[in-house]
């Protein structure tokens, strides 16, 4: 009876490695490849999600966890679609596409204290409206001087290539994907948690929201909520929350 047990032991030993590796084979990889051949990319439009309209802003910030006493300082971001635009080279089959971009600006400052104004560049596919992600340039201030670029990249430049800001229609729970593909710099990747949640921010109280969990390989210990919302846009990043939305009484153009 012993080496019976002794043997049953050693069995699920041996499969214990298996068993985690079938696990691990089973999960699902970041999606870092896109039909970009397939987009018409145009710098207006873009989703019910991610609105590319010149002169939309949304104003963050996380005043209620300073009051709650659980945030040391006071964090505002504005982030605002500009008029203007960056023309992106695309490399695709040995041939370079010349893509118009959108440019949206993000403001962050700590305490009233500038501390990063990133350009970012995104541009519509159509037909699908699933918003790319072509590169940003970044300011980091300190005392009011810029100090590094630390995070900027740009399509067509060492070997960086678009990723997926946010996808149109093909919100499915467990998908995977890079928002950002440039190696060792930048590498932003996203995974859907939730559809279908309604939240409450300062700015009121939304339905048709959904989940997005952010991770990087480049610092595997950082995780990121963003929660955005239908018809809004980014409502949740962190302990950020929206406060007010400008720039919007009428629709977005298709």
């Amino acid at each position: 009876m012993r080496n019976i047990t002794a043997l049953a032991g050693l069995l699920i030993v041996m499969l214990l490695p298996l068993t985690t590796a079938i696990a691990q084979e089973e999960e699902p990889e970041f999606t870092d490849e896109f039909p970009l051949e397939d987009c018409s990319f145009k710098p207006w439009g873009g989703n019910p999600y991610f609105i590319l309209k010149p002169g939309r802003q949304l104003y963050l910030s996380n005043l209620r966890c300073v009051d709650a006493g659980e945030c040391d300082e006071l964090e505002e971001v504005w982030i605002t679609v500009k008029k203007d635009l960056r023309k992106i080279r695309l490399p695709l089959d040995h041939k370079v596409r010349h893509v118009w971009t959108r440019v949206v600006e993000e403001r962050e400052t700590a305490d009233s204290e500038l501390k990063e104004v990133s350009r970012n560049f995104f541009a519509d596919c159509r037909p699908t409206h699933d918003v790319y992600y072509f590169g940003e340039d970044v300011d980091i201030y300190e005392n009011g001087v810029i100090v590094d670029h630390s995070g900027a990249w740009l399509t067509g430049k060492h070997g960086a290539m678009p990723g997926i800001i946010m996808p149109e229609s093909a919100f499915i729970v467990g998908s995977r994907y890079f928002q950002e593909v440039a190696p060792g710099v930048a590498l932003d990747r996203a995974e859907h948690a939730a559809t279908g949640e309604e939240v409450e921010v300062p700015a009121g109280v939304f339905e048709d929201c959904i989940e997005v969990t952010e991770t990087t390989p480049l610092n595997p210990d950082e995780e990121s909520t963003k929660v955005y919302c239908r018809d809004i846009g980014l409502v949740i990043d962190g302990d950020l929350e929206l406060h007010a939305i400008f720039g919007d009484d009428d629709k977005n153009d298709d």
